[in-house]
């Protein structure tokens, strides 16, 4: 038996650069979380349109649909966003990012994190849901506010959310802000994973405390929590970085790992996740937002690279579990 979870990385997948003749996806594919479909594997990601002349950005969600029979092949992209922005004073009305779906009986849901701009910090965020009824190619909000939002103990940034289901229950797995840090001229968000749980996908109770502990410093910041279950015990992988500083090598997003039996008490051992940056190329300085998966028999994860997706996603496959 392995120490650790080890993965043959597969290589960089979709670059939207690759796919021109979109003006709202001109860069980044953030945030990949997949449905999996009869002939094929749907990753929703999130990416965005060159900066206005002020140079602000607006983020849109999407999908590409990978070939079930080569996981490294893609075989269509959405012509479209899958979400409107919202209307002007909406909590997602500058941005949709990201987003997860979950096939349910009342149709396909959808998660996602709508941004608005703010003055004295860069953004705030909240978690939105929204229903497709034409096979995940598009979705309609269920209503103009957010399902999970600010509250006493959870003041801002409610984001990263990822759906799950176990024994018939929903859970939503996303982060939430602890406080801002100034760092040269800017404010750094902090945030820590959190959960709720719901009956039917609609109606949430909130865990209310933090699901894992901090590993490099105080302040460290967590997100794109991301849970399956596996041979009785639930595995979380998830991404973690240095307050400040974490947009080179040294201090970047990384990849940890925690373990449950009761999705409640989760234990950290980050040196068991086994995904590092590379050596060279496009993930060379960091790793981040992963997403477990298994098709066919054969479990993969998507993540991103430099620059926190800049340049798109990659896979790697699973090749043991400790």
């Amino acid at each position: 038996m392995t120490d650790t979870f080890v993965w043959t990385k597969l290589g960089k997948v979709f670059d939207p650069a690759d796919f021109p003749g979109r003006p709202w996806m001109s860069s980044f594919a953030q945030a990949p979380a997949t449905l999996i479909r009869d002939e094929y594997v749907r990753v929703y990601f999130s990416t965005r349109p060159l900066p206005d002349s002020q140079g602000q950005f607006t983020s849109y969600s999407a999908w590409l649909d990978l070939d079930r029979a080569d996981i490294t092949k893609v075989l269509r992209v959405a012509e479209n966003p899958i979400l409107d922005l919202g209307e002007t004073g909406t909590f997602d009305e500058f941005g949709t990012y990201p987003f997860s779906a979950i096939e349910t009986d009342q149709g396909i849901l959808g998660y996602y994190a709508g941004w608005t701009r703010c003055e004295s910090v860069p953004f705030d965020v909240a978690i939105g849901a929204a229903r497709s009824t034409d096979g995940g190619k598009s979705f309609e909000k269920l209503g103009a506010g957010p399902i999970i939002g600010s509250s006493m103990d959870e003041p801002f940034i409610l984001s990263g959310p990822k759906i799950r289901c176990f024994a018939g229950t929903y859970y939503l797995f996303y982060i939430a802000g602890t406080k801002w840090v100034k760092h040269e001229g800017r404010a750094e968000p902090v945030y820590r994973i959190r959960m709720a749980r719901s009956d039917d996908g609609v109606n949430w109770r909130k865990h209310n405390r933090h699901l894992i502990e901090t590993a490099v410093e105080v302040d460290e910041a967590q997100a794109s929590p991301d849970v399956h279950y596996h041979n009785g015990r639930y595995h979380m992988f998830f991404c973690y970085r240095y307050a400040t500083g974490y947009r080179g090598h040294a201090r970047g997003y990384r990849i940890g790992y925690a373990c449950s039996d009761d999705l409640s008490t989760w234990h950290r051992d980050d040196a068991r996740a086994g995904l590092h940056p590379s050596e060279e190329g496009w993930d060379s300085e960091m790793v981040s937002y992963p997403h477990v998966f298994t098709v066919d028999g054969t479990t993969y994860m998507a993540y991103l690279g430099n620059g926190v997706g800049r340049e798109g996603f990659g896979i790697a496959k699973l090749e043991a579990r400790p």
